[in-house]
């Protein structure tokens, strides 16, 4: 397998997110608004871009709102909020009408070369057990989150329907993730160990995943056992 170059400066981008976040805002200042929302639309807007940082952003530009050093290093929290809500309700609806254009016979191709096959298993098996509800619930779910709406379009669901979990979906993930930042990250452990934090972050987003793959695949144990079992 080919080493890949780019991959130890996304890990440490992802990993130190909050200190590159600081040298953007010091660096660029409000320009810095304009890069955060075009990261979070490609997050939840690009099925292509799933592995861009979204809820450790979140959490690091929460805490930078209240823990810049100086004022031209701080992120205003007032102007952040409803920015960075846009960005992905903005993103799942692009999503959704890529979907709904590309059309169901999408999945049935077996040529898919921008887009990982599991990842939409993966997805699959979320709408399988909460319906609509994954277009909410994916928001906490990292690679899900990207391809949901997707496959929401793909699959025809109603666009009102799909807009109500859009929204609302959009709104707390931003919240939750941003004020998290914001509240907790001026605590002295999270801004000693902020990395931890952020592995943490992403591990817990990931546990229904790995409860679904888990549950998936002994689901398929038992099903062949039984094929086996003589009558």
């Amino acid at each position: 397998m080919p080493h890949v170059h780019w991959l130890p400066a996304l890990i440490d981008i992802f990993l130190h997110v909050d200190q590159h976040l600081s040298v953007l805002v010091a660096s660029y200042g409000v320009w810095v608004y304009a890069v955060l929302f075009v990261v979070l639309f490609c997050e939840t807007g690009l099925v292509v871009t799933p592995f861009l940082p979204g809820d450790s952003l979140l959490f690091a530009a929460g805490s930078l709102c209240a823990l810049g050093t100086t004022a031209e290093a701080r992120l205003s929290l007032w102007v952040l909020l409803p920015l960075l809500i846009a960005a992905a309700v903005i993103g799942d609806a692009v999503n959704y009408s890529i979907g709904y254009k590309v059309g169901p016979g999408f999945l049935a191709k077996k040529d898919r070369k921008w887009i990982k096959r599991e990842h939409l298993e993966r997805t699959e098996r979320f709408y399988a057990k909460y319906g609509g509800k994954t277009i909410f619930l994916a928001r906490f779910v990292p690679i899900v989150r990207t391809i949901a709406p997707f496959v929401a379009g793909i699959g025809r669901m109603g666009y009102r329907r799909f807009a109500a979990y859009n929204v609302t979906g959009g709104v707390a993930w931003v919240l939750i993730c941003t004020l998290a930042g914001y509240f907790f990250g001026a605590l002295p452990f999270v801004k000693k160990n902020f990395e931890l934090v952020i592995i943490a972050i992403v591990l817990i987003s990931v546990l229904p995943i790995a409860i679904e793959v888990v549950r998936g695949r002994l689901a398929k144990r038992t099903a062949a056992a039984g094929a086996r079992t003589p009558t």
